[in-house]
Protein backbone atom coordinates (compact mmCIF):
# COMPACT_ATOMS: atom_id res chain seq x y z
CA UNK A 1 0.00 0.00 0.00
CA UNK A 2 0.63 3.11 -0.86
CA UNK A 3 -0.03 6.38 1.79
CA UNK A 4 -0.40 9.65 -0.11
CA UNK A 5 0.67 12.39 1.71
CA UNK A 6 0.06 16.30 0.70
CA UNK A 7 1.92 19.13 2.47
CA UNK A 8 -0.69 22.21 2.94
CA UNK A 9 2.20 24.68 3.13
CA UNK A 10 5.63 25.58 1.90
CA UNK A 11 8.00 23.00 3.60
CA UNK A 12 11.80 23.56 4.84
CA UNK A 13 14.29 22.04 2.69
CA UNK A 14 15.98 20.29 6.16
CA UNK A 15 12.06 19.35 7.14
CA UNK A 16 11.69 17.41 4.51
CA UNK A 17 15.08 15.58 4.56
CA UNK A 18 14.19 14.74 8.12
CA UNK A 19 10.77 13.21 7.11
CA UNK A 20 12.07 11.31 4.43
CA UNK A 21 15.20 9.89 6.62
CA UNK A 22 12.93 9.19 9.31
CA UNK A 23 9.69 7.10 6.66
CA UNK A 24 12.51 5.53 4.90
CA UNK A 25 13.77 4.05 8.04
CA UNK A 26 10.15 2.93 8.97
CA UNK A 27 9.82 1.41 5.34
CA UNK A 28 12.84 -0.31 5.98
CA UNK A 29 12.01 -2.06 9.24
CA UNK A 30 8.49 -3.38 8.00
CA UNK A 31 6.99 -0.07 10.22
CA UNK A 32 5.59 1.53 7.26
CA UNK A 33 3.70 1.82 4.40
CA UNK A 34 5.88 3.04 1.09
CA UNK A 35 4.72 6.85 0.32
CA UNK A 36 4.37 9.37 -2.15
CA UNK A 37 4.45 12.84 -0.62
CA UNK A 38 3.05 15.63 -2.12
CA UNK A 39 4.61 19.63 -1.65
CA UNK A 40 6.23 22.72 -2.58
CA UNK A 41 9.38 24.19 -1.14
CA UNK A 42 10.35 27.89 -0.62
CA UNK A 43 12.93 29.14 -3.30
CA UNK A 44 16.13 27.15 -3.03
CA UNK A 45 18.78 25.51 -4.83
CA UNK A 46 20.17 21.87 -4.24
CA UNK A 47 23.09 20.30 -5.37
CA UNK A 48 23.03 16.83 -5.78
CA UNK A 49 26.35 14.72 -6.05
CA UNK A 50 27.66 15.60 -9.15
CA UNK A 51 26.76 19.11 -8.69
CA UNK A 52 29.51 21.35 -10.06
CA UNK A 53 30.35 24.40 -8.95
CA UNK A 54 30.61 26.43 -11.58
CA UNK A 55 27.02 25.71 -12.14
CA UNK A 56 26.03 27.93 -9.07
CA UNK A 57 26.33 31.00 -11.28
CA UNK A 58 24.36 33.54 -8.44
CA UNK A 59 25.36 31.72 -4.65
CA UNK A 60 23.39 34.10 -2.69
CA UNK A 61 20.48 34.23 -4.78
CA UNK A 62 18.65 31.98 -2.58
CA UNK A 63 19.78 29.10 -0.01
CA UNK A 64 21.81 26.44 -1.50
CA UNK A 65 21.31 22.93 0.15
CA UNK A 66 23.39 19.56 -0.26
CA UNK A 67 20.80 17.17 -1.35
CA UNK A 68 22.74 13.77 -1.08
CA UNK A 69 20.49 12.48 -4.21
CA UNK A 70 21.90 11.54 -7.61
CA UNK A 71 21.86 14.44 -10.21
CA UNK A 72 23.33 18.06 -9.94
CA UNK A 73 22.00 21.45 -9.50
CA UNK A 74 18.33 22.17 -9.31
CA UNK A 75 15.66 24.79 -8.33
CA UNK A 76 13.06 24.40 -6.22
CA UNK A 77 9.99 26.86 -5.13
CA UNK A 78 6.49 28.12 -5.20
CA UNK A 79 4.54 26.77 -8.20
CA UNK A 80 6.24 23.58 -8.75
CA UNK A 81 4.98 20.53 -7.71
CA UNK A 82 7.70 18.20 -5.81
CA UNK A 83 7.13 14.84 -5.39
CA UNK A 84 8.79 12.66 -2.69
CA UNK A 85 9.19 8.81 -4.02
CA UNK A 86 9.86 6.31 -0.76
CA UNK A 87 9.09 3.32 -2.68
CA UNK A 88 10.62 -0.35 -1.70
CA UNK A 89 12.73 -1.49 -4.51
CA UNK A 90 13.45 -4.77 -2.70
CA UNK A 91 9.59 -5.29 -3.71
CA UNK A 92 9.74 -3.40 -6.96
CA UNK A 93 12.39 -5.48 -8.49
CA UNK A 94 16.28 -4.32 -7.35
CA UNK A 95 16.64 -2.31 -11.11
CA UNK A 96 17.14 1.16 -10.80
CA UNK A 97 17.67 2.07 -14.60
CA UNK A 98 14.61 0.63 -14.59
CA UNK A 99 13.05 2.57 -11.73
CA UNK A 100 14.22 5.93 -12.97
CA UNK A 101 12.63 4.85 -16.62
CA UNK A 102 9.47 4.58 -14.98
CA UNK A 103 9.31 8.09 -13.04
CA UNK A 104 10.04 9.41 -16.30
CA UNK A 105 7.04 7.13 -17.73
CA UNK A 106 4.93 8.72 -15.13
CA UNK A 107 5.77 12.61 -15.74
CA UNK A 108 5.18 11.75 -19.10
CA UNK A 109 1.67 10.02 -18.64
CA UNK A 110 0.79 13.32 -15.87
CA UNK A 111 1.56 15.85 -18.74
CA UNK A 112 0.07 13.38 -21.27
CA UNK A 113 -3.48 14.31 -19.25
CA UNK A 114 -2.62 17.83 -20.01
CA UNK A 115 -1.94 17.30 -23.90
CA UNK A 116 1.10 18.24 -23.25
CA UNK A 117 4.12 15.95 -24.95
CA UNK A 118 6.86 15.06 -22.78
CA UNK A 119 9.48 13.77 -23.92
CA UNK A 120 13.22 11.92 -23.19
CA UNK A 121 16.46 12.93 -24.46
CA UNK A 122 19.66 11.01 -24.89
CA UNK A 123 21.89 12.16 -22.62
CA UNK A 124 19.43 14.59 -20.65
CA UNK A 125 18.11 13.12 -17.61
CA UNK A 126 13.82 14.27 -16.90
CA UNK A 127 11.17 14.99 -19.24
CA UNK A 128 11.44 17.65 -21.91
CA UNK A 129 8.91 19.49 -24.02
CA UNK A 130 9.08 20.88 -27.67
CA UNK A 131 7.93 24.47 -27.48
CA UNK A 132 5.20 25.35 -30.24
CA UNK A 133 6.12 28.74 -30.59
CA UNK A 134 9.76 27.79 -31.74
CA UNK A 135 10.67 29.84 -34.28
CA UNK A 136 13.06 27.75 -36.29
CA UNK A 137 10.90 24.96 -37.04
CA UNK A 138 14.30 22.38 -38.72
CA UNK A 139 15.92 23.00 -34.87
CA UNK A 140 13.26 23.49 -32.61
CA UNK A 141 13.47 25.17 -29.06
CA UNK A 142 13.37 21.98 -26.36
CA UNK A 143 12.88 23.50 -22.78
CA UNK A 144 12.66 20.78 -19.44
CA UNK A 145 9.42 20.46 -17.85
CA UNK A 146 10.41 17.86 -14.89
CA UNK A 147 13.27 16.85 -13.31
CA UNK A 148 14.02 13.56 -11.85
CA UNK A 149 16.90 12.87 -8.82
CA UNK A 150 17.24 10.40 -6.49
CA UNK A 151 18.75 8.47 -3.51
CA UNK A 152 18.52 4.76 -2.44
CA UNK A 153 19.22 3.20 1.03
CA UNK A 154 19.15 -0.13 1.46
CA UNK A 155 16.92 -0.30 -1.81
CA UNK A 156 14.38 1.79 -0.48
CA UNK A 157 14.20 5.22 -2.55
CA UNK A 158 14.40 9.00 -1.25
CA UNK A 159 13.95 12.18 -3.12
CA UNK A 160 12.12 11.57 -6.65
CA UNK A 161 10.61 14.07 -9.18
CA UNK A 162 9.55 17.55 -9.73
CA UNK A 163 7.11 19.25 -12.23
CA UNK A 164 7.07 22.71 -13.12
CA UNK A 165 3.13 23.89 -12.61
CA UNK A 166 3.94 27.98 -12.06
CA UNK A 167 7.21 28.84 -11.02
CA UNK A 168 8.56 31.82 -11.59
CA UNK A 169 11.17 30.57 -14.10
CA UNK A 170 13.63 33.55 -13.50
CA UNK A 171 14.56 31.40 -10.23
CA UNK A 172 16.31 29.39 -12.82
CA UNK A 173 19.00 31.80 -13.41
CA UNK A 174 21.04 31.14 -10.61
CA UNK A 175 21.89 27.83 -11.26
CA UNK A 176 22.57 25.64 -15.22
CA UNK A 177 19.98 23.19 -14.61
CA UNK A 178 21.19 19.89 -14.06
CA UNK A 179 24.43 21.11 -16.01
CA UNK A 180 22.57 21.40 -19.00
CA UNK A 181 23.44 25.27 -20.43
CA UNK A 182 22.22 25.05 -23.96
CA UNK A 183 18.31 24.27 -22.84
CA UNK A 184 15.89 26.17 -21.15
CA UNK A 185 13.20 25.95 -18.52
CA UNK A 186 9.60 26.04 -19.20
CA UNK A 187 6.29 24.99 -17.17
CA UNK A 188 2.51 24.11 -17.67
CA UNK A 189 1.12 28.04 -17.34
CA UNK A 190 4.43 28.56 -19.51
CA UNK A 191 3.25 26.57 -21.66
CA UNK A 192 -0.20 28.65 -22.30
CA UNK A 193 -2.23 25.98 -20.12
CA UNK A 194 -4.20 27.12 -16.94
CA UNK A 195 -3.28 24.18 -14.80
CA UNK A 196 -3.27 24.40 -11.22
CA UNK A 197 -1.32 22.32 -8.73
CA UNK A 198 -4.52 20.38 -7.61
CA UNK A 199 -5.26 19.74 -10.95
CA UNK A 200 -1.35 17.98 -11.19
CA UNK A 201 -2.13 16.42 -8.23
CA UNK A 202 -5.29 14.73 -9.39
CA UNK A 203 -3.05 13.55 -12.73
CA UNK A 204 -0.42 12.25 -10.42
CA UNK A 205 -2.44 9.65 -8.43
CA UNK A 206 -4.66 8.92 -11.74
CA UNK A 207 -1.57 7.73 -13.79
CA UNK A 208 0.78 6.25 -10.78
CA UNK A 209 -0.77 2.77 -10.71
CA UNK A 210 -0.26 2.23 -14.65
CA UNK A 211 3.46 2.53 -14.33
CA UNK A 212 3.72 1.00 -10.67
CA UNK A 213 0.69 -1.28 -9.75
CA UNK A 214 1.25 -4.61 -10.97
CA UNK A 215 -0.41 -8.03 -9.87
CA UNK A 216 2.58 -8.99 -8.56
CA UNK A 217 3.98 -5.77 -7.30
CA UNK A 218 7.48 -6.15 -8.48
CA UNK A 219 8.35 -4.75 -11.55
CA UNK A 220 7.03 -1.17 -13.05
CA UNK A 221 5.81 -1.14 -16.37
CA UNK A 222 7.66 1.48 -18.63
CA UNK A 223 6.64 1.98 -22.18
CA UNK A 224 10.12 1.36 -23.39
CA UNK A 225 12.92 -0.27 -21.27
CA UNK A 226 15.80 0.39 -24.19
CA UNK A 227 14.62 4.20 -23.69
CA UNK A 228 15.79 4.58 -20.10
CA UNK A 229 18.72 6.65 -19.57
CA UNK A 230 21.94 5.23 -19.80
CA UNK A 231 23.01 8.11 -17.35
CA UNK A 232 20.96 7.78 -13.99
CA UNK A 233 20.83 10.92 -11.27
CA UNK A 234 21.00 8.27 -8.27
CA UNK A 235 23.03 7.95 -5.12
CA UNK A 236 23.16 5.27 -2.77
CA UNK A 237 23.59 5.01 1.46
Amino acid sequence: MVEWISAPAFVPYAEALAFMEARVAAITAGEADEAIWLLEHPPLYTAGTSARPEDLTQPDRFPVHEAGRGGQYTYHGPGQRVAYVMLDLNTRGRDVRRFVCALEDWIIATLAEFNVTGERRAGRVGVWVTRPDSTAPHNPREDKIAAIGIKLRKWVSFHGISINVEPDLSHFEGIVPCGIREHGVTSLVDLGLPVTMADLDVALRATFDRIFASKDHSQPHVTDATACPPSIPTSEA
